[in-house]
């Protein structure tokens, strides 16, 4: 098995995880807490596979439908173990987005794009599940609010070109990258960094 693969796996399982959490948080039945996390773990791959004209992932390797179920199943059963559900949605949704964001990028890499397109791609993979998962829970998505959270993507996507530069491993470069993705996102939450606003104060309070 390749180490592209396992990342696809693991961002799967992580966006799933991310999903069934939401939904169990917004009290939905089974078949909600399934279809909140298949579309979050699958939205943003889907759409990108869409716009470079490949093929669909899920649809042609049913190892990705087994490992979404699986997860869903174990979320259900260890919603209690989660603890914190805010804390556990939080680190599994940051875990996605790192993962997902490497397997944009080399899917961009490996259709021969420029790499701000494949950037872009990695940043889509990563964020538009997640887009799709918060409009069907009636919630603003994550995106579309102040928190640094595209960013940490786009940083990731552009940092794996720079490595790329260099004469590291690409395992390590994976690695190192994802971690980026993670770092600036948890320093982002920690610190609350966030975007500069273009309201003033005065237009934040009429709202």
């Amino acid at each position: 098995m390749s180490l592209f693969l396992i990342i696809d796996i693991l961002g799967t399982i992580a966006f799933a995880v991310s999903g069934a959490l939401t939904a169990m948080k917004k009290r939905m039945d089974v078949f909600g807490i399934f279809i909140i996390a298949f579309v979050t773990a699958v939205g943003g791959g889907t759409l990108r596979d869409l716009l470079i004209d490949a093929n669909i992932t899920w649809m042609r390797n049913l190892t990705f439908v087994y490992v979404i179920t699986v997860a869903v199943v174990l979320a259900i059963i260890f919603r209690r173990k989660l603890g914190y559900v805010r804390r556990s949605l939080f680190l599994f949704d940051t875990i996605g987005i790192a993962l997902y964001t490497i397997v944009g990028v080399e899917k961009g890499i490996a259709a021969d794009f420029p790499p701000i397109i494949c950037v872009a791609l990695g940043t889509m993979s990563a964020c538009f599940g997640g887009v799709i998962r918060d409009i069907l829970c009636n919630e603003i998505p994550v995106i579309f609010r102040k928190n640094i959270y595209a960013t940490a993507c786009i940083v990731g996507g552009v940092a794996y070109f720079l490595l790329l530069k260099t004469t590291l491993s690409s395992d390590i470069i994976v690695i190192i990258s994802g971690s980026v993705v993670i770092t600036i996102r948890l320093l982002a939450v920690t610190f609350n960094w966030s975007l500069p606003s273009i309201y003033r104060k005065s237009e934040l309070a009429e709202d």
